[in-house]
């Protein structure tokens, strides 16, 4: 049995993407890029990283604070995924730590938008030197919880997130909110939902 758990915001606790997208478009149109982001934003990876691949002529970290800054401010629509609730109560089925690409006002923003509990351990890219798919910021969340990585379960919907938990040697569930079972291929089982892989893993009544 699992001691800790491990979560991803976007698309596994909060649904994001029209916030993400519009943020991104805003960008794209500012640095005449035509091509539209769903074509090259990289789900789970930080905005930094994206963009200095993108346009490594640009300052990558002045960019990526732009680009978190306007999705910290556009927040409608950002809702809870089921299970979210439950899983980031106080007093919820395991020790929490959220582990996000997002900076620390962003990912805020998104919890408290989406009606939930705001965790005491929260891994964001400034506490890291290295983001998904390093194991850096997931054994940095083990560390903060006083956990051993191998007792960790790690719940991400994307690939540079499963590869990440894989590497910190932890158990992952791939959430299948944003990607199919086949994309989501290094996860050591899938689940539709937080919802649905609480029910499965922790029963009502058996949950601590």
């Amino acid at each position: 049995m699992a001691r800790a758990i491990l979560s991803d915001l976007d698309g596994v606790l909060v649904d994001s993407h029209a916030s993400v997208m519009r943020a991104w478009r805003w960008w794209a149109q500012g640095h005449g890029i035509e091509a539209d982001p769903d074509e090259w934003v990289e789900h789970g990876r930080p905005s930094g990283s994206v963009i200095g691949e993108l346009r490594p002529d640009l300052d990558e970290h002045a960019e990526a604070a732009a680009i978190d800054e306007r999705q910290a401010r556009d927040v409608a629509g950002v809702v809870a995924l089921p299970g979210a609730a439950e899983l980031l109560a106080p007093g919820g089925p395991r020790p929490l730590a959220v582990v996000t690409s997002g900076v620390v006002p962003l990912a805020t923003a998104r919890l408290r938008a989406a009606g939930l509990h705001v965790p005491d351990v929260l891994v964001t890219p400034e506490r890291v030197r290295r983001g998904k798919p390093d194991p850096e910021p997931y054994l940095l969340g083990a560390s903060d919880l006083g956990v051993d990585p191998g007792d960790c379960v790690v719940l991400e919907d994307a690939p540079a997130g499963i590869a990440a938990g894989r590497a910190a040697g932890m158990h992952v569930v791939g959430i299948t909110t944003t990607l199919a079972p086949p994309d989501l291929g290094g996860a050591h089982e899938h689940a539709a939902s937080v919802a649905e892989w609480l029910s499965r893993a922790w029963p009502r009544g058996s949950r601590r």
